[in-house]
């Protein structure tokens, strides 16, 4: 009887809950589109100027986007999952 209750105790938990990962994952797909959003630009020729390399995209959006996603990444290590939940009594 003790070995099942021992194994019932020590059952896997996450480390945080659903509710974080949902906000680790709109937090890291912000990071990758801001990163794609960086992408590219580049000339063939290294002879040729290419002024699309200082875009409003590359320049303002992308690293907002970036920084954006690592703020809500934060958030999402920081949130308290069980806030929600009343206490047992």
């Amino acid at each position: 009887m003790g070995e099942k209750k021992r194994k019932e105790q020590s059952k896997a938990e996450f480390i945080f809950g659903k509710k974080n990962y949902k906000f680790m994952l709109i937090g890291l797909a912000c990071i990758v589109i801001g990163f794609i959003l960086m992408a590219g630009g580049g000339s063939d020729d290294p002879n040729v100027w290419n002024p699309d390399v200082f875009s409003w995209r590359r320049i303002r959006l992308a690293p907002t986007l970036v920084l954006i996603g690592f703020g809500i990444q934060v958030y999402a290590i920081l949130l308290n999952p069980d806030k929600d939940k009343k206490p047992k009594n």
